[in-house]
Parts: C-alpha cells; sequence; structure tokens
C-alpha cells in the first residue's frame, strides 16, 4: 500500500508551471535581444562555442531534481506489514449517478460535483464501517468494492466522471442489483445501499430492484440531486459553452423525479432526502444509517509504514550534481571529436 505522509507539500509542486512560462518567456526575450546585433547566422560563426540546446537540457534537470525534491518532502510511504483488526461497523455502498443529466448547474456548481464533496465529507467521518463506490449511468459500474480504506475510496471518489460510463441513460435498477452482489456474502451485520441520483429512471425497475435489495436485508436510502424546476445541461462539445438540445432544437431541461425517488426508498425499507444549494442531505442519511445495528467487521490494515523520501531526495541531488557538470557552453576541447569517424 502506498501513501503520501505528508501531502500537504506536494502543493509546492505549483512551482513547476511558473518556472516553465517563466523560462520560455526568458528565451524568447534573449532571442529578441540576439537578434539585434545581428544575424543568426553571423552571430553563430562570431561565438561558435554557444550551444542552443544545453541551457534547457540543464533547466529540463533543474526541474525533474526539485520535483523529486518536493515528493521527497512529502514522505512517500509503502506499506510494510498487515494486521488483522476487528470492530463494529456496517457494510455502507454509495451509488452515484454519472449520466449527463448530474452536470445540470441547478445545485451549484453542479449536481455531480456537489454529491462528490458531500461523499468526501461523509468518508472523513467513518471510523469502523466499511464502504464501496458504485457509478451509474446506462449501466453500472464497480468503481471500488467494499473496503475499510478511506484514502483510496477518496482516491478513486475523485476521479469520477460521466466519461466514465460509455454508455448514458439512468439505470437505477442496475446500480441496486450490482450493488446487492457487492456486498459480502459473509458478514452477518446491517448493510445498506444510497443512491445518489436525480431519478430521472428511464432504463430499468429500479422499484422491482429496490424491494429485492429489502428482502435480502439491505435497506436502500435515495438522495435526490438536483431542484423541482430542473435545469439545462451543459453542452461544451463545440469548444464554448452551451446547453443540450433535443431533436426540434429545444434546450433540453432536466428535473428531479421526487416521486420516483420515494417509490424506490419505500420499496428498500428506506428514506428519501432531497438535497438544495443550501446542503445536500447526505450527513441527515448517514445519521439514519449510522442507527442501524453495529455488528464485528474483520479488515486487514497496514500497521508500519518504510518511508521512502530518501530515494527522491537522493534522485533530486543526483539530477543536481548532473546539471552542475554539464556546461551551458561546447567544450573547445570536444567539438571535433567524432566517436564514430566521418562517413564517406
Amino acid at each position: 500500500m502506498f501513501r503520501i505522509a505528508n501531502p500537504e507539500y506536494l502543493y509546492a509542486l505549483i512551482v513547476i508551471p511558473a518556472l516553465i512560462a517563466f523560462f520560455w518567456y526568458s528565451r524568447i526575450l534573449r532571442k529578441k535581444a540576439l537578434a539585434l546585433f545581428g544575424q543568426k547566422d553571423i552571430l553563430s560563426v562570431l561565438m561558435p562555442n554557444v550551444s542552443a540546446s544545453r541551457p534547457v537540457l540543464k533547466f529540463i534537470l533543474l526541474l525533474l531534481a526539485l520535483t523529486s525534491i518536493i515528493v521527497g518532502i512529502a514522505r512517500p510511504q509503502f506499506g510494510s506489514k498487515l494486521k488483522t483488526e476487528k470492530r463494529k461497523g456496517i457494510e455502507l455502498i454509495i451509488a452515484l449517478d454519472v449520466s449527463n443529466s448530474m452536470m445540470a448547474e441547478d445545485i451549484q456548481p453542479n449536481r455531480l460535483e456537489r454529491a462528490k464533496r458531500a461523499i468526501s465529507q461523509l468518508v472523513d467521518k467513518l471510523s469502523n464501517d466499511k464502504i464501496g463506490l458504485i457509478v451509474f449511468a446506462g449501466d453500472a459500474y464497480t468503481q471500488l468494492p467494499i473496503t475499510a480504506d478511506y484514502v483510496s475510496a477518496k482516491l478513486f471518489l475523485s476521479s469520477i466522471s460521466p466519461e466514465m460510463v460509455p454508455t448514458q441513460g439512468t439505470a437505477i435498477g442496475a446500480a441496486i442489483d450490482l450493488g446487492v452482489k457487492s456486498f459480502n456474502p459473509q458478514f452477518a451485520g446491517s448493510k445498506a445501499m444510497i443512491i445518489i441520483t436525480d431519478g430521472e429512471n428511464h432504463e430499468d425497475d429500479a422499484v422491482g430492484a429496490a424491494t429485492a435489495a429489502a428482502k435480502a436485508g439491505i435497506v436502500v436510502y435515495t438522495l435526490g440531486m438536483g431542484l423541482p424546476q430542473g435545469g439545462p445541461i451543459p453542452d461544451n462539445s463545440n469548444g464554448q459553452k452551451g446547453y443540450r438540445k433535443d431533436k426540434s432544437g429545444n434546450i433540453i431541461v432536466t428535473k428531479l423525479d421526487e416521486a420516483m425517488l420515494q417509490k424506490i426508498a419505500e420499496a428498500g425499507n428506506g428514506a428519501y432526502i432531497r438535497a438544495n444549494n443550501a446542503q445536500v442531505g447526505l450527513n441527515n442519511l448517514f445519521t439514519e444509517v449510522n442507527k442501524m445495528e453495529k455488528s464485528e467487521l474483520e479488515s486487514q490494515i497496514y500497521a508500519d509504514y518504510d518511508d521512502k523520501f530518501q530515494y527522491f531526495i537522493g534522485f533530486g541531488l543526483f539530477l543536481i550534481l548532473l546539471d552542475f557538470l554539464i556546461l551551458e557552453r561546447r567544450n573547445k576541447y570536444l567539438k571535433n571529436f567524432k566517436l564514430f569517424g566521418e562517413r564517406k
């Protein structure tokens, strides 16, 4: 298991693109300054030892060295020892709708991004529970199997986008069916699913799937992302902001289907909560979930981590030494040396 002990230091990497921009700009100014003295061909004769590529190579080496040192300061670590830990909790699966309608901006900044932020905050509150992530649109896919590794959960969450599901639509039933199969069959404790969607189900029998999940002992909660009046779906395919239109040229407005989500929650013996611009409501749902009976969970976690920062620091120092040894000018003693001789 890999982790960064002090990830806050990685923010220093923002200086890399700034240095690249500064170097590129200084090269432009240098070329303009040289152009004032004469033509390039004449100047190359007057300055035979000047190299155009070596300063670039030295700059790249310095950038790599700086990057390596910054990563080293952030203390990369690898897990070296596993231990089995027992604790009381529940198994929770969150199914997140990633269809195009979740990009509507009736909830700021948009439905999907607001849902991801709320899930991230929820993960921060977990302590003894296991969590899994499912994404769905026209079909459903497991993004993260049931795990107690909250760091991985947040990492996978950050990469979620509509592009990761090739088939568009909103197959809530498929997400529930996949969730039922994703729980640990050996775990006899409480199991819950939270379906986060705008409720526009066009694909399958979501209510029937929730009923089947309830019979299997899984409580299904629903969280409605969107406002009743709805909003247009952004379309940036032409390089400029626009909105999706139907075949008649009218802007498509996606609205929250509360009736559907209430039916799904009722069939799944759960509860329905609607999000708004003031709050998402996931914390309220988690309060309900947290009331469920806790059972003993057994999971393997990494107890010890070995620091590997020394390799990154060492590599960075080596690159700095290499940069020091490489001169910006050509070596006058080696410039005429040809390793393989001249071609005849």
